[in-house]
């Protein structure tokens, strides 16, 4: 109300030095305590003021299209150039390999003997621990002399055989004897073999989770063994950008972790949507040159999807919109020797971002100057100062 009150008499001078039917004396109305006639004044307060208002910017406007020793907005400019611009999706995702497993006896037993420990190196094949086999070893050596009994007994038949000597029926009874005597020791050979733990692949014994002169058995966990040459990356990634991602697109693969980026590519897209956050899968390959990747680390992933070699871009702070939504800037033509110019607005059509800047689709062309600092006051047509 103070307010009001201020400015209705800053008006009340300017009617009176107008020439106004009477003054009006703000203190005296208010006291009065007649409602009608403050609104009453109020009102006629408030169309001088505006009256007042509208002259004031008249005259600003006169003054400074006379004035000659006006000083003209300072701006800053930009030359443009198209560059090769590239934009990326961004999205997190998790280090894993496929050569990650906990290994388990595949016999029941005490284990006898432990050869490996956790770090330690192993190739394929290599035995890391071996089970008592609870007499199997003799049971193949009576198997194995049993098996030499059968094929000489055959041999035998069979040579009398081939002579016409002896019965048929003979014949075939040594030869099945033979065959059910070589499946019997196959059968023990396999069932000893599970007693020694093998590596299925080559890598490290990450973790040893057992000891001699434990008793095992299977889907116990003995060891984990991790292969980190054969790392990947897997994310979820939303389903609008399906049409971007492709086999083989170059992805930069950022872990916070190492401060390290990395270059991979994407070689598994998924071709099922989850229903519940409306995602698909992708699998990046990862190489491990310096065996810093571990499982279930962190990454950031930038997988590119658009690539312009001679794109324009401008900064993006730069941009303004108008009332109609349009997006707009500012050029500049010729510098004169005073460093004046008048500038122009433009309205432009923009593309991707990236960072602080942005790409602009048309509206702009290579060589022309663009106003990057003092814009946001600026008009169409009017004249400015460039720093250099």
């Amino acid at each position: 109300m103070k307010k009001i009150i201020n400015l209705g008499i800053l008006a009340l001078v300017l009617i009176s030095c107008s020439g106004g039917n009477k003054d009006i004396n703000v203190d005296e109305v208010i006291k009065s305590k007649d409602l009608k006639n403050i609104k009453a004044s109020r009102e006629l307060v408030h169309k001088e003021y505006e009256k007042w208002v509208a002259d004031l910017a008249k005259l600003d406007k006169a003054i400074a299209e006379l004035d000659p020793n006006k000083k003209n907005p300072l701006v800053k400019t930009l030359t443009l150039k198209d560059t090769l611009f590239t934009h990326y999706i961004e999205i997190q995702g998790n280090v894993d390999t496929k050569e990650n497993i906990v290994i388990s006896p595949e016999f029941s037993g005490i284990l006898t003997q432990v050869f490996v420990k956790a770090g330690q190196k192993v190739s394929k094949g290599q035995v890391l621990a071996r089970i008592d086999d609870g007499g199997l070893s003799s049971s193949l050596a009576q198997a194995e002399t049993q098996l030499a009994l059968a094929k000489t007994t055959f041999e035998r038949q069979k040579n009398l055989w081939d002579q016409k000597i002896g019965s048929e029926i003979q014949f075939l009874q040594a030869k099945t004897s033979l065959e059910s005597q070589q499946k019997a020791v196959a059968q023990i050979k396999s069932q000893l073999n599970k007693t020694n733990v093998v590596a299925p692949f080559s890598g490290t014994i990450d973790e040893v989770m057992t000891e001699r002169g434990k008793v095992v058995a299977p889907g116990m966990n003995l060891f984990r063994i991790v292969n980190l040459s054969n790392m990947y990356v897997t994310a979820n990634v939303p389903e609008n950008y399906i049409p971007q991602l492709k086999l083989g697109a170059n992805v930069e693969v950022f872990l916070n972790a190492l401060g390290k980026s990395y270059q991979g590519k994407v070689r598994q897209v998924g071709n099922y949507i989850n229903p519940n956050n409306r995602t698909f899968s992708i699998e990046i390959a990862l190489p491990n040159p310096d065996n810093l990747l571990r499982p279930n680390q962190v990454a950031v992933l930038k997988i590119e999807d658009y690539k312009n070699p001679k794109a324009i871009l401008i900064p993006e702070n730069i941009v303004q919109e108008t009332a109609d939504g349009s997006k707009v800037i500012y050029t500049t033509g010729n510098i004169g020797k005073d460093n004046t110019t008048k500038v122009t607005q433009k309205k432009i059509e923009l593309g991707y971002t990236s960072g602080a800047y942005v790409e602009v689709k048309s509206g702009l062309g290579v060589g022309e100057t663009l106003v990057t600092e003092g814009a946001k006051s600026l008009k169409d047509g009017i004249t400015v100062e460039v720093i250099q």
